[in-house]
């Protein structure tokens, strides 16, 4: 009986190992490790071609994209809302009537182009805005939108 639950309890581990594996591969894995080596509460996620790690290191909550390869391709670091470039705030009040920022994050690509993402709410009604390293506007908006069913305009 207890050969069976053990064989049971590797069988499981096998699977959760090998799900993970799927997440990411072994290239992405070493790349990371080398960035992050103080990396905890690591997740991956895999996005079409690319693999992303979220995790929190240092104290910040940050998310890494990487090719197959082990390249990063853009980190995206939470930041505190006062940290946004002036304007951002006066943008969305004037732009975004009824909606309030509730999360920020700075976003650097591959090349060090840095960019601003503003996630903006109004009741269930999620948006993401990005702004560029001045505080202009980069697109109207990236929806990431679920319906507020009591608040419509």
């Amino acid at each position: 009986m207890k050969t069976k639950y053990f064989l049971i309890a590797i069988l499981l581990v096998s699977f959760t190992a090998f799900a993970q594996q799927e997440k990411s591969t072994k290239e992405v894995q070493n790349s990371f490790a080398k960035l992050y080596p103080k990396a905890t509460d690591v997740k991956w996620d895999k996005e079409g071609k690319s693999f992303e790690a979220s995790f929190k290191n240092d104290g910040k909550y940050i998310s890494v994209v990487f090719d197959a390869k082990g390249n990063a391709l853009e980190t995206e670091t939470k930041i505190e809302i006062s940290q946004l470039p002036k304007g951002v705030e006066k943008y969305v009040s004037d732009n975004y009537k009824g909606f309030k920022i509730s999360e920020a994050a700075k976003i650097v690509d591959a090349k060090g182009i840095v960019t601003y993402e503003a996630e903006v709410t109004k009741g269930k009604v999620k948006k993401d805005v990005l702004f560029d390293a001045n505080g202009k506007p980069e697109k109207k908006d990236s929806m990431n939108e679920e319906e507020d069913t009591e608040d419509k305009d």
